[in-house]
């Protein structure tokens, strides 16, 4: 009998590297995957002066046919026999990583790949040196094109830089892109606008907080990438397990597009009992099929769309790179040497994206300001594979307050009046609001508001009742169920006074928040865990393995959804973050104290994931952090948070009306075009944001008492999201093949890798940044109280700046360690409030000049190792005699024979065979083999069922007691 096993991989790009070749006539770009076997062109053509040509033939091509098509087509630009010149000759122009668009920086810090400075591959190296290409820039992927008044731009990635691993799977960052004029100079027409629009599209700066993958879909959480397409349909079963999936390049078709959705995973369900039962059926062949699956991204979190539109059709998929703006933050979190990775990926949504002051509230299509998806990832890094590994996600999200409301911000004053643009009695902004995260993470949806309540004079407290009545009134339409679960907070005020404890509660609504929602795991909880912290719904995921989901969201604001928000985020996340490592098998419940280096570690990605948010939308880093409301900032901070405030106020009145309009601009929100104004003749871009104002886009007329979507609410609490995901194609392919092979793209055995500048060792680190000097214990989750006094921050000493992912000098924004010196590190390891009982650190120069002792130049070895040499015990004393006497007692001479009689231990197992190159096992009996398989066995599946041997002796004993107790009863 046999039995198909499916399992799906996700397809990687085989364009990882570009190459752009220059004629009078045309642009070749040539793309390639890693290994350099697999090749592709594309042909743009230079002699339109307005409009975009590109072909692509969609052919793959060898190392030798795309070594002679560069070299015919060199051959046919020459002008001569035997000549070439300049200007009609082929010329290699640029390589890429990717197309984006954007300005050249340099990066510093972290592993930076630039194909400029790299040695040039022996392949490119030959074609280069045959045709005698007078320039050569080499680039790694191609991101789209624009257009403004004259011809088109190509903007290609130059430089890219390792950020994250999830699992076998890459996210780079952009470190420096390169933009390229298309027409050729001849026929250009020259534009007296045109170097206005081009410096202020180059003014987002590409290589500030981008990112793209070429085989993870880093604009979907983990929980959507792992679960079943859409379009693959459930094929039956032909009795002997040997059903396989069929599948569609659609998103439904039929008469019936939407169905039940367990019908959708009758395969997996299938497959998950032939996994279980494979083991004890015997003569069964396991026949495993491999398919490449080709996402479709969330083009909510994609920010070159508009870079892409007029090409995304037409090109081949390899050549499309999707580029995220957000945040990126990786640490290992070392538990006695096992690694596990905490990630952070925060997707900015592109949609009603802008400034602090000038993006308030929502659009009309429920889109609303500083809309920030949050993902926290934990992973054991010892088994990188999906389908073997154990993984685990919780999602949340920030954004404005749903509602139709901005800030006067013609007077300068710090705290512009709040004001709603219009009457909205039906709480329609606020409905499709509800009903996109009702679509897009299931329910419930806990929103938490950290807005004031109570003001002397009504400011922010208009919001929180603006909010407050709009979810009572959209509650009374939803299934009791399903409602929206509203909890306000006023933390500003829970702040004041010495004895406030806002992360104390802040601890309680995130414990009860998490347990409704869930998170997510790919694998079965263990046997052993203890039911109260299992959390997500039960599953049958992807190759049929038992997962847990996580339905609904946390969705958490303020005003500007930055200082209060970042702070609550880490609550919630240091709350999952105990959950994620119960599933993963580390803790036995989920209780994780602040003053620990795992809670130090995860403070520090938070903080860098607020700090660059911040910047992003407000102007400036975070101005009240973590430490703020844990009440353990230093005291020098305060000048810190002064600074920031101004920053963030001399950015909001100078220069946030010169970047929203950069933003409309790069979105492709505004056009240019010669019979219009140029954006920055714009009074207000009110209606580029909202197009229905203009009559542009229908409004959708529905009952006002249901703000809900139908076809959403009949699949909740999943996501109508994950149920209909779909994926843009399906191909079978081989298990070895490069573009399904993540082991290979991760590891790169056809490269030369120097150990010390892999990313693994530049990563964020818990025992070298984050655990004290002498400690004798290594847990991350042991509290670290040090006695003495506080030492202050390193960062805020001088007025530097606490983030260095903000300023270039770390690849994750995580650690400022691994770009410092060891003193800095030093300096790092001793900040907060956390103190150490394990550990003697030195004192802080005040203490030493105002008292120097002898015990404090010379600290006991109590006081650095936590122990220290005393007399033995009496029964050790005791003890030892005894093992002397048996000495004495085992070696005697006979003083007639004069024979010593000496007691010789043999060893058991002897390895005689044993060398420096080879050791010899020790051979294991077949019964032993059979008990060890039956312990794995059972700690896979569970009990099984007792052999008939096992039953009959239980039988036996169970009459045996039966007549024993019988007879008792009698002499009784």
């Amino acid at each position: 009998m046999e039995q198909t096993k499916v399992l799906f991989h996700p397809v990687i790009s085989s364009i990882q590297k570009i190459a752009l070749y220059e004629t009078k006539a045309r642009f070749y770009l040539i793309g390639s995957n890693n290994t350099q076997t697999r090749f592709r062109v594309l042909k743009i053509d230079r002699m339109e002066p307005y409009e975009l040509s590109v072909v692509d033939d969609k052919v793959e091509y060898t190392q030798e046919e795309i070594r002679d098509l560069v070299t015919m087509i060199d051959v046919g630009n020459r002008t001569r026999a035997g000549q070439r010149s300049g200007s009609s000759g082929v010329a290699r122009v640029v390589s890429a990583f990717g197309i984006v668009g954007g300005k050249k920086t340099n990066g510093v810090g972290g592993t930076v790949e630039d194909t400029a400075s790299q040695n040039k591959p022996p392949f490119w190296h030959s074609i280069w040196k045959r045709n005698a290409f007078p320039r050569l820039v080499p680039a790694f992927g191609l991101l789209g094109f624009v257009k403004f008044l004259e011809g088109y731009y190509i903007i290609l990635v130059t430089k890219r830089r390792r950020v994250a691993f999830v699992g076998y799977h890459t996210i780079y960052k952009i470190e420096d892109t390169s933009m390229i004029y298309i027409p050729n100079d001849g026929i250009r027409v020259s534009h007296p606008d045109e170097q206005r629009y081009v410096k202020m599209f180059q003014s987002i700066d590409l290589s500030s907080n981008f990112y793209f993958s070429y085989s993870y879909d880093i604009t979907h959480t983990l929980q959507n990438n792992m679960s079943l397409p859409r379009n693959i349909v459930p094929a039956p079963s032909d009795g002997n397990g040997g059903g396989v999936p069929q599948f569609k390049t659609s998103d439904g078709g039929g008469s019936n597009p939407v169905q039940e959705a367990d019908d959708l995973f009758t395969f997996w369900k299938f497959s998950s009992k032939q996994q279980q039962d494979g083991p004890d059926v015997k003569d069964s062949k396991m026949k495993t099929v491999d398919y490449g699956v080709c996402n479709k991204p969330n083009r909510r979190f994609v920010w070159n769309l508009h870079l892409l539109r007029k090409v995304e059709g037409d090109l081949h998929p390899d050549w499309i790179l999707y580029i995220m703006h957000g945040f990126v933050g990786q640490s290992n979190m070392s538990i006695y040497g096992r690694s596990v990775y905490v990630t952070i990926i925060a997707r900015r949504s592109s949609k009603y994206a802008g400034t602090r002051f000038l993006k308030r509230g929502a659009n009309f299509e429920g889109d609303v300001a500083n809309e920030v998806e949050t993902e926290q990832m934990v992973h054991d890094s010892a088994v990188s594979s999906f389908y073997s590994g154990h993984f685990s996600s919780f999602v949340q999200l920030r954004g404005s307050v749903p509602s139709q409301w901005s800030q006067d911000i013609s007077k300068m004053v710090p705290k512009p009046a709040i004001s709603f643009d219009l009457s909205d009695p039906f709480c329609e902004t606020a409905g499709e609001h509800i009903n996109q995260l009702l679509s897009r993470y299931g329910s419930p949806i806990i929103i938490l508001n950290l807005v004031k309540k109570r003001e002397k004079k009504k400011h922010e407290s208009m919001l929180s009742e603006e909010f407050s009545s709009a979810v009572k009134y959209l509650n009374q339409f939803l299934p009791p169920e399903h409602h929206i679960q509203y909890i306000s907070f006023d933390m500003a005020r829970m702040n004041k006074g010495k004895e406030a404890n806002v992360m104390g509660r802040l601890a309680q609504i995130a414990y009860n928040a998490v347990c409704k929602t869930g998170i997510f795991q790919n694998q079965k909880p263990y046997h052993s865990q203890n039911p109260r912290y299992v959390l997500g719904k039960p599953f049958i995921g992807l190759h049929g393995v038992q997962c847990r989901l996580q339905t609904g969201v946390i969705r958490v604001n303020c005003v500007d959804c930055l200082d209060r928000t970042n702070t609550a985020q880490f609550a919630i996340g240091k709350c999952t973050l105990g959950f994620q490592l119960c599933a993963l098998g580390v803790l036995d419940a989920p209780t994780l104290e602040f003053d620990s280096d795992c809670v130090r570690m995860l403070e520090e990605l938070y903080e860098d994931h607020g700090d660059t948010l911040a910047l992003q939308y407000g102007g400036s880093q975070l101005v009240h952090r973590i430490k703020t409301y844990r009440k353990t900032a230093p005291w020098t901070s305060q000048g810190n948070d002064i600074m920031q405030t101004l920053s963030r106020y001399y950015s909001n009145t100078f220069s946030d009306a010169e970047k929203q309009h950069t933003m409309n601009l790069f979105l492709g929100l505004f056009v240019p075009d010669e019979s219009k104004p140029p954006i920055w003749e714009l009074m207000t871009d009110y209606y580029l944001h909202h197009p229905q104002a203009l009559g542009q886009k229908k409004v959708k007329r529905v009952p006002r008492s249901q703000w809900w979507n139908a076809e959403v609410l009949r699949y909740l609490p999943r996501a109508y999201d994950d149920v209909f995901k779909s994926c843009s194609d399906v191909m079978q392919v081989g298990r070895d093949e490069e573009m399904a092979d993540g082991y290979v793209d991760y590891h790169r055995p056809y490269e030369f890798s120097v150990l010390s500048e892999m990313f693994a060792y530049k990563i964020s680190h818990s025992v070298r940044d984050f655990m004290p000097h002498f400690t004798t214990n290594f847990s991350p989750f042991t509290v670290r109280i040090r006695p003495g006094r506080r030492r202050e921050d390193s960062s805020s000493k001088g007025g530097t700046m606490k983030n260095p992912s903000l300023t270039g000098q770390s690849s994750t924004g995580s650690t400022a360690s691994s770009a410092s010196s060891s003193s800095e590190s030093e300096d790092t390891d001793e900040d907060d409030d956390s103190h150490n009982t394990d550990s003697q650190l030195t004192p802080s120069r005040d203490s030493c000049s105002r008292n120097i002792t002898f015990e404090s130049l010379f600290p006991s070895m109590k006081q650095v190792y936590g122990t220290e040499i005393q007399h033995p015990k009496k029964s050790d004393v005791l003890m030892y005699k005894r093992y002397v006497l048996i000495g004495h007692s085992a070696i005697k001479t006979d003083t007639e024979t004069r024979i010593s009689k000496t007691v010789k231990l043999v060893q058991q197992s002897a390895f005689s065979l044993d060398t420096t190159f080879e050791v010899m096992p020790p051979k294991v009996s077949r019964a032993s083999q059979e008990i060890y398989r039956q312990y794995a066995e059972r700690g896979r599946s569970g009990a099984s069922e007792p052999s008939l041997t096992d039953l009959m002796k239980y039988q036996k004993y169970v009459s045996n007691g039966t007549l024993q107790r019988d007879d008792w009863d009698d002499s009784v």
